[in-house]
């Protein structure tokens, strides 16, 4: 560069009024950049939740995570983005109740309201293709915190399979004596060794109507969810393939989650502690022990329930 030499940069130093005002003008407003930050937080979180959370559930989703935003401006801005749900595929029913099994009345009767776990269960079967063949899954669900407490998974469609999945709940949870359990008409929960482990196990057995799929709701909605947000958008190509799979969207995420939101309505598991405290009598709580009781009612339940006799233990051994 030669001495003296004058760069030229095209800006000027003096810049005029006019063009000022006119960037102050079109600067983006702070509604504006706020709603910018607030896209990145809902794309975030609609990854984080498998892009399978509509508006009410992504709202309680960000909630969660401090971010406070009102349901239009998130359906708005969720519209902006061109988020949507995943879609599900439709599956052909599975129940077989062409049998002379003896079947026992509806107590259920579609009271879905049960006021604590443990009260009611509803169970059923579906199935998962696969390259290799079907995959059927058992499941066992708990209507009040909407949580799978047992499931199962085996190539046929059987009582064993189904007695599994029974049996993981039960010793999971070690429910209290007179518990709903609710199922469809199918063979599988006609069997005389499925009955055995009900009776055993101090439950009440409850089925379905010949036909009516509203009567098991419960259970349907968790299929429809889980084929929706998961099943439905994979190619297996083993069952064991399908089989982790499942595994980690019910243990890792559905299960989870529902202690944040329920796509079905559940109360949360913070909701559920506050109306389980509201309902109980002040007098309950003058010592620090009755409220330590409180917050652990279940671990007091499994420790307190009587383990499994040994015939309890040989009458169920055919399931394990």
């Amino acid at each position: 560069m030669y001495p003296g030499a004058v760069i030229t940069t095209g800006y000027s130093m003096n810049p005029q009024r006019s063009g000022y005002y006119d960037r102050v003008q079109h600067a983006p407003s702070d509604r504006k950049q706020s709603d910018e930050r607030l896209k990145l937080e809902i794309k975030v979180a609609h990854i984080r939740t498998r892009e399978t959370y509509g508006t009410r559930r992504l709202q309680t989703e960000l909630e969660d995570n401090g971010i406070i935003v009102g349901r239009d401006r998130l359906a708005r801005l969720r519209k902006e983005l061109r988020l949507h749900c995943k879609q599900k595929r439709k599956f052909r029913a599975t129940t077989n109740s062409d049998h002379n099994l003896p079947v026992t009345p509806n107590l259920l009767n579609q009271n879905f309201t049960p006021t604590a776990p443990n009260q009611v269960w509803v169970a059923d079967i579906t199935y998962v293709a696969t390259r290799e063949g079907w995959l059927y899954l058992a499941g066992v669900k708990d209507v009040y915190t909407c949580e799978i407490v047992g499931y199962a998974m085996g190539e046929r469609m059987t009582k064993e399979l189904t007695g599994k999945a029974l049996f993981m709940a039960l010793r999971s949870q070690r429910p209290p004596a007179g518990l709903i359990h609710h199922t469809d008409r199918g063979s599988q929960y006609c069997a005389y060794d499925y009955r055995v482990i009900q009776e055993q196990s101090g439950l009440k057995t409850s089925m379905s109507r010949k036909g009516n799929c509203y009567d098991n709701a419960p259970m349907e909605s968790f299929w429809g969810t889980l084929k929706n947000e998961s099943l439905s958008h994979y190619r297996f190509k083993s069952r064991d393939e399908a089989i982790s799979v499942i595994r980690e969207y019910i243990e890792i995420f559905y299960n989870r989650h529902q202690g944040k939101i329920s796509s079905d309505g559940c109360l949360k598991k913070e909701q559920m502690v506050v109306s389980a405290i509201a309902s109980t009598p002040h007098s309950f709580f003058r010592s620090q022990s009755g409220l330590r009781f409180m917050l652990m009612r279940r671990d007091y339940e499994w420790c307190s329930r009587e383990p499994f006799s040994d015939n309890r233990r040989a009458s169920t051994s055919s399931v394990n």
